[in-house]
């Protein structure tokens, strides 16, 4: 790679930079080069070919990157407006100090009147809000009220935490060979001779900081797939066994694939006797769960289940990828156990062409946490983490969602008084659920406020004061895939053009910072962070970094032999037995069953039989595409262009049984709310079974109060209950209820008046029915308690 992140190529100046986020996009940190002229304007684009991930190719979003930048909808400067203006446009432009006095002053006034604790920060998906929206909570607001509100915590947190239990180590991922220079060819690497994709899409994706288009590259190189997914997606489609399964059923799928590598002695025994705590224990809990006791479950054949899983055990090594499916069911904590203990019992933990594991610890990753320092302890010891209901999730870091929005609905045990949203858009169909409630709660604040990159509903609907927040190619920044729960590269992120008012997360973090807490930024600038940061963990700084552009972390295979995935230095994993623990030796402490089962979800066709008779479809949301990202770039035309309508795939008998054709205007409808978007034909989902883009708000439209860009109409969370989380608090059933279709007129049969939503009465985890309990429910799993 070059050592010059800057040149001059005759009328043309390059910056080779990595892309992260804004705008939206998955933390792969793809190398490019960005041109401008002369005058600092934006010229064009192009791949960076000696990245040594992405390797010259870009996706659609990238592309359309002047979009983006020239877009007449970018929030340039700091807002502000009167409580009682909300959901008007009456925006006033400010200072950036005016903003900040505003903020230091409604700060300071929470503090000294209701505590710290009553400030609540919304943080979004993904990048670099990841890093720096922590540190806002708690080393600006002191508060210790923070999280990804996304009910029971469902992107990605489940995964790691599953893996911290269970593995003691970072998030564990396909080896694409991410930490080798010369990739592929490096002698220490093996191609996988098959891969499980097990609720994941990462072409589309490319997800927590892998590149999906590594997995064309390893099928050109001789893997072969094993899908497990309701759709029958474009790697589905070449894949050598596809599992389409009814959504929010993978436990039942996986506890089948270990009671056939069990039951048929397929299992790498060695591997077990050194490194897998529980192999008998694991072996009796799946003694009866074959692929035909699956098969009525998961509407999988019992051989495409049984040829699955000999596949995946004989053939070493193979690999699997998790994805955001087994987070977004209420059974998703027991489903990665399950799918964790069979690649586990395989000895494909950390070995060439298996699963990589690394420590879930590197400098900025761990930094976000550490300020946590900050939070007085009597303060922190209010934080809402359902620590009574779910004590597994209070030993992480983050208040817990759903219990959040009982406080605001309540103001038990004290009442919320101010939001703040980082790179957040709850009210839009993004990660929450029931967004009217969440609505109604948010309206009660004293004062609101937010920074981002473009107008929302939730910023029009809610907020005070809104702060312009730059692109990356707009600021300086580290690029770190997985956050340092298994980051391969760092990357540096090199300002390109200039963002005018706008500001970068972490630079508004600074700004807020030294006005409310300057103790816990010592930093002028953010390269002198970056830089005290790196040299945490290095002998070089972020200027090496941008001469760098990337650097690769080394890497060794089994790991647990030479002691590196434990503190002490001693060999095994950091788990309290030292071992993979397919049986937990901890969950009995959080009243959870130590071993993998399945559980159905809190409305489907079993658990809630009463209601699929009026609602006889499972609805699956979420599925991502290559244009958007969440609830971002509606409003780019490029991008739009090639996705303009929300659309819900049906299956063509299912289509014509109900009148629908191909473009038409079809409702989406559960007890909960309703939707509109448009049909999609396709038999890439079975007949039972459809599926919803979710993220869609229209931005041409009207901004103000009562149609906030349209939010309500094509709302897909409407129908998405809250509290439905698993018993370790993790878990939500965003991509399995049920749902009834029916053919309308336009979008508008879909709007919804917010302030009139009657959400359900209970706020528990059971079923959602007035029948009894089936025999596979929550309830019925946890009746003792």
């Amino acid at each position: 790679m070059n050592t010059t992140w800057k040149s001059d190529e005759g009328e043309l100046i390059r910056v080779r930079t990595c892309g992260w986020s804004p705008p939206g996009d998955h933390p792969v940190g793809c190398g490019m080069f960005i041109y401008t002229d002369k005058e600092g304007r934006f010229v064009k684009v192009e791949g960076d070919p000696d990245h040594p991930i992405s390797q010259g190719r870009l996706c659609p979003r990238c592309l359309a990157m002047k979009d983006f930048i020239e877009s007449p909808d970018r929030i340039r400067y700091p807002m502000k407006r009167a409580r009682e203006d909300r959901g008007k446009d009456a925006w006033e432009r400010i200072t950036w100090d005016e903003a900040l006095d505003i903020l230091e002053r409604e700060v300071r006034k929470i503090w000294e009147d209701y505590g710290p604790e009553t400030i609540y920060l919304f943080q979004g998906t993904g990048r670099e809000a990841t890093l720096y929206a922590p540190p806002m909570a708690q080393a600006c607001f002191k508060t210790p009220n923070c999280s990804f509100s996304m009910s029971g915590g469902s992107c990605y947190g489940p995964r790691t935490v599953v893996a911290d239990f269970l593995l003691g180590a970072g998030y564990p991922e396909l080896d694409y060979a991410a930490y080798f220079p010369d990739r592929y060819d490096d002698p220490r690497y093996e191609v996988p001779k098959y891969i499980i994709l097990w609720g994941k899409s990462p072409l589309q994706s490319n997800p927590d900081g892998f590149y999906g288009h590594a997995v064309v590259d390893l099928m050109k190189r001789g893997s072969k797939l094993i899908v497990i997914d309701p759709r029958l997606t474009w790697l589905a489609s070449r894949a050598e066994f596809h599992l389409q399964l009814r959504p929010g059923t993978d436990a039942a799928i996986g506890l089948a694939m270990l009671n056939v590598v069990l039951g048929e002695d397929l299992y790498d025994h060695d591997f077990c006797e050194k490194w897998v705590f529980g192999v008998d224990d694991l072996s009796e809990r799946v003694r009866d769960t074959t692929p035909e006791w699956a098969e009525g479950i998961t509407w999988v054949s019992p051989e495409t289940i049984r040829k699955a899983a000999r596949a995946f055990a004989e053939n070493a090594p193979s690999s699997i990828m998790w994805g955001l499916a087994i987070d977004t069911q209420q059974n998703g904590a027991q489903a990665g156990q399950a799918l964790l203990a069979l690649a586990a019992i395989c000895g494909y933990m950390d070995v060439p062409g298996g699963i990589t594991l690394s420590l879930p610890s590197s400098f900025m990753g761990r930094w976000r946490f550490e300020t946590a320092q900050f939070v007085e302890p009597e303060t922190m010891a209010k934080r809402i983490d359902a620590k009574e209901d779910h004590p597994a999730y209070a030993c992480g870091p983050f208040a817990h969602p759903d219990e959040v929005l009982t406080v605001m609905e309540t103001e038990e045990p004290y009442a919320f008084h101010m939001a703040y949203f980082y790179a957040t858009n709850p009210i839009a169909p993004t990660v929450y659920a029931e967004p009217e409630r969440w609505y109604n709660a948010l309206m009660k604040m004293d004062f609101n406020a937010a920074q981002d990159c473009f107008m929302t509903p939730t910023i029009m609907g809610l907020c005070d004061l809104v702060l312009p927040v730059s692109g990356f190619a707009e600021h300086d920044g580290v690029v770190l895939p997985h956050f340092g729960r298994n980051t391969h590269f760092l990357g540096a992120m090199n300002a390109a053009l200039d963002p005018g008012e706008a500001r970068s997360d972490l630079e508004i973090d600074l700004l807020v910072g030294k006005r409310l807490n300057p103790e816990a930024w010592p930093w002028e600038s953010a390269e002198e962070f970056f830089n005290a940061q790196i040299r945490t963990q290095y002998d070089w700084d972020f200027n090496d970094l941008r001469d760098m552009g990337v650097f690769q972390q080394n890497f060794e295979y089994r790991k647990y032999e030479k002691g590196l995935l434990r503190p002490d230095g001693e060999p095994g994993f950091n788990t309290p037995t030292g071992m993979i623990e397919v049986c937990s030796s901890i969950y009995d402490d959080f009243g959870e069953d130590e071993l993998p089962y399945f559980m159905e979800p809190a409305m489907s066709p079993t658990s809630t039989p009463d209601l699929y008779e009026e609602y006889p479809l499972v609805l699956t949301t979420g599925g991502r595409d290559f244009v958007s990202f969440h609830s971002e770039h509606r409003q780019l035309p490029t991008l739009r262009s090639i996705t303009p309508d929300p659309l819900v795939t049906i299956n063509p008998k299912t289509a014509a049984a109900h009148g629908i054709k191909a473009g038409d205007y079809v409702c989406i409808e559960n007890p909960l709310g309703k939707c509109v978007e448009r049909a999609r034909i396709s038999n890439e989902v079975p007949e039972r079974v459809i599926h919803a883009t979710h993220g869609w708000w229209y931005p041409e439209e009207d901004g103000e109060y009562p149609n906030l860009f349209g939010t309500w109409k094509s709302n897909v969370n409407k129908l998405v209950p809250m509290y439905k989380v698993g018993k370790l608090g993790y878990g939500a059933p965003y991509k399995n209820v049920l749902a009834k279709i029916y053919k309308v007129d336009g979008y508008e049969a879909g709007r919804s008046d917010p302030t009139a939503y009657a959400p359900p009465a209970s706020r528990g985890p059971e079923s959602m029915t007035a029948s009894t309990p089936a025999e596979m429910s929550y309830e019925a799993k946890h009746r003792a308690e």
